[in-house]
């Protein structure tokens, strides 16, 4: 882990809050744990300022959840909860795929290409983490397509919401390589302009990770 003394001060929150996301993620800090200040300063080697301001960063990002009078926790989110988002989140993608081709340019192509290719890889080289980055890139540059900043600002919420299933289960077998095979289908219809069927497929891609991510929960 980087030493924080090697991090400029006014950057010490966004360190701090990336390593709590990293013990979140891998379940080092297991959904419902409190998070004492005092502690993780000391652990972290901080005082308690940064680790306070990290604490709201992630408070912003969904991933942990202040109760009054007893501290702060990771969130945890009850199955309805983690479906109702889910399809909150298929139509919003969907809608963001309808209307990525309006404003498609040479230049997405590319980024779109590049980020299919370094899935692919991800999936050879079976890295769970690397794939995870590109495939919300993937998702973040066709919502930034549609042109609509209120619904990519949503979707941005919706993701964020499902942090906590998703990355602990993206990398269960086939699951990366089957949501890349989707990804090329949707890309494939925006670059075609075929707008409804990229809503489609958007749609489709996002109500069937839900369904492997129920899978690899054994629900």
């Amino acid at each position: 882990m980087t030493s924080p003394a090697d991090k400029p001060e006014q950057n010490l929150p966004l360190w701090v809050a990336e390593q709590l996301k990293q013990w979140i993620y891998t379940g080092e800090l297991a959904p419902g744990s409190r998070l004492n200040e005092a502690a993780l300063a000391l652990r972290m080697g901080t005082s308690r300022g940064p680790v306070r301001e990290a604490i709201r960063i992630l408070t912003g990002q969904g991933l942990v959840t202040a109760v009054v009078n007893r501290g702060v926790f990771v969130r945890q989110f009850s199955l309805r909860e983690m479906l109702e988002t889910y399809e909150l989140r298929a139509l919003m993608f969907g809608f963001g795929a309808e209307h990525a081709s309006e404003h498609l340019t040479e230049a997405d192509k590319l980024q779109f290409e590049e980020l299919l290719q370094g899935m692919d890889e991800a999936c050879e080289q079976e890295d769970g983490s690397r794939y995870y980055e590109l495939n919300l890139r993937f998702h973040q540059l066709i919502m930034r397509l549609s042109g609509n900043q209120r619904a990519q600002a949503a979707y941005d919420d919706y993701v964020k919401e499902l942090h906590l299933f998703r990355r602990k289960y993206f990398n269960a077998p086939g699951n990366m390589r089957r949501s890349n095979i989707e990804h090329r289908q949707i890309y494939d219809a925006i670059v075609k302009g075929a707008n409804s069927k990229a809503r489609s497929a958007a749609e489709k891609h996002v109500l069937e990770g839900r369904q492997r991510l129920m899978r690899s929960m054994d629900v």
